[in-house]
């Protein structure tokens, strides 16, 4: 399986072309490492840069980043709109392709302890990576930027970094280091330059104020420009997405007598934000993402055919071709799985119809929010049609281990316990998915016309079906793991899971 993760360094220059072009080079003389963006903005002094490929890879070129920047960047010389810590100020590591979070936060961990080894500069780790419950938020971390934790630490030492001594680099400062989801990096501009117009905007806005969920925001004066910024952060784009945030700092501008006069992305936005965003405001009649010809000409080239009068059978072919061969995967792990995104996607489909009609108009942010959820089931469930089959084959290569001595029989014993373990794992996960799938399902009854309760009960079904799919590995799995205690916990989750979709345990 691929391995692939996103890195989205933040450096503290963005009016020196020949630093920004000199950080830049070192990031991508890494083999195996892709160069995928660069921003720059001179009122925030700052560059953001995209990279991607291989975790190993990209963390090697993340820590040459590091060392670059902090030859180059001065932060007692330094001064923008935009908060900082460091001359890398920040380093997030993101899953893309096979590769979980917990991947990414070991990783981090892993690149902050060498970026002190190698340029002793200390590090804090936020988000998914944090130590410390308050150091999950990067702005509890930043507080008082560079001068002022600088000069905090000469007299606590409850800031003190995760990774270092108790004082910031002379010049570089500090970097945090973390491990998160997709993050959107939007900036609304207002036709004001009244900057306190912007903050109170931001403060409207964000989530810490009491505002949206999954929305960080401040307000920042664009002198060169003469206009202030609402500069936004959007930690989960599907359950908060680009259109409620836009329409609600409109919303807010308008209280205050000002208007937007246009927007940027910094960085890099995945298709499906667009997607969702479009099809809000162009108000599409049964909008599928299928529609759009990147992700139809994607799945051709995966394998798929799109061809009139047959295309739903053929894209379901190659899944039953491979689960009807004669081989022991895929098999019933992989089939509960795929049921269990069935169930989901006709959720999907229910909430995304229901929320367009005015009659429903009501629930429409409680409809947006299950098809988010829905949305991110129906992804883990479908993934988990290729970990089960994995977590399986790799129960096949530990039995089939060498066991000759007695040293060989205890690695191979070792080997298939921990196997089994996994192979218990993945479909306990599936049918805890697909159980709140369900539940979900559920939820949808009420706030959806009568047209549409076949689709809903026929995936509380199929949801149920995947449960008890999904059970049955975990027990087959579970009843050859010696650990008894292991086992016991996976058979009674499994009987609490089957419980919730109304099956006697």
């Amino acid at each position: 399986m691929k391995r692939l993760i996103e890195c989205v360094p933040n450096f503290s220059e963005g009016r020196d072309t020949s630093k920004i072009d000199a950080i830049v080079a070192s990031l991508s003389e890494v083999g195996g490492v892709y160069l995928l963006d660069r921003e720059s903005d001179s009122d925030h002094n700052r560059s953001v840069v995209t990279i991607a490929g291989d975790p190993e890879a990209v963390a090697e070129a993340a820590l040459r980043g590091v060392g670059k920047a902090a030859e180059l960047i001065d932060l007692t010389r330094h001064s923008g709109a935009h908060p900082r810590l460091g001359a890398t100020d920040v380093l997030p590591f993101i899953p893309i392709e096979g590769v979980t979070i917990e991947d990414c936060v070991a990783l981090a961990k892993k690149v902050g302890r060498e970026i002190w080894s190698r340029y002793r500069i200390p590090v804090y780790f936020y988000e998914a990576a944090a130590q410390r419950p308050e150091r999950a938020n990067l702005e509890n971390i930043r507080k008082g930027q560079f001068e002022g934790l600088r000069e905090e630490l000469q007299r606590s030492l409850d800031r003190a970094p995760d990774v270092g001594d108790p004082a910031l680099h002379p010049s570089a400062g500090a970097t945090v280091v973390g491990a998160r989801k997709f993050l959107i990096a939007f900036n609304i501009n207002l036709d004001t330059s009244d900057v306190e117009i912007a903050g109170k905007i931001a403060k409207s806005i964000r989530y810490s104020s009491g505002g949206l969920r999954y929305v960080k925001a401040m307000g920042v004066d664009l002198r060169a420009r003469n206009l202030a910024q609402v500069s936004i952060n959007m930690t989960d784009f599907e359950h908060t997405p680009l259109h409620r945030v836009f329409e609600m700092v409109k919303r807010e501008a308008q209280r205050y007598g000002a208007s937007i006069v246009g927007s940027e992305i910094v960085g890099l936005i995945p298709k499906r934000a667009i997607e969702l965003t479009a099809d809000f405001y162009l108000q599409f009649e049964s909008f599928s993402p299928a529609q759009v010809f990147e992700n139809r000409l994607e799945a051709s080239l995966a394998g798929g055919r799109w061809e009139g009068g047959g295309k739903l059978a053929a894209l379901a072919r190659p899944f039953l071709d491979a689960v009807a061969a004669p081989t022991p995967t895929p098999g019933g792990g992989s089939a509960a799985a795929f049921a269990g995104a069935l169930a989901a996607s006709l959720g999907q489909m229910v909430a995304a119809l229901s929320r367009k009609k005015k009659s429903q108009a009501a629930f429409a942010d409680s409809l947006s929010d299950i098809l988010a959820e829905l949305r991110d089931s129906a992804d883990a469930l479908s993934k988990a049609t290729d970990l089960d089959a994995a977590s399986f084959d790799a129960v096949m290569a530990a039995y089939k281990l060498p066991h000759s001595t007695s040293d060989e029989e205890r690695v191979r014993e070792s080997a298939i316990q921990s196997a089994l373990q996994g192979a218990a794992t993945v479909p306990l996960e599936v049918a805890r998915r697909s159980a709140d799938v369900f539940e979900k399902l559920g939820q949808l009854e009420p706030m959806s016309s009568s047209s549409m309760l076949s689709d809903i009960r026929v995936g509380r079904f199929l949801a149920s079906a995947a449960v008890q799919g999904a059970v049955e590995n975990v027990r087959i799995n579970a009843g050859s793991i010696s650990e008894s205690a292991v086992a016991s916990l996976l058979a009674s989750e499994a009987a609490a899971l089957l419980k919730r979709v109304g099956v006697a345990g």
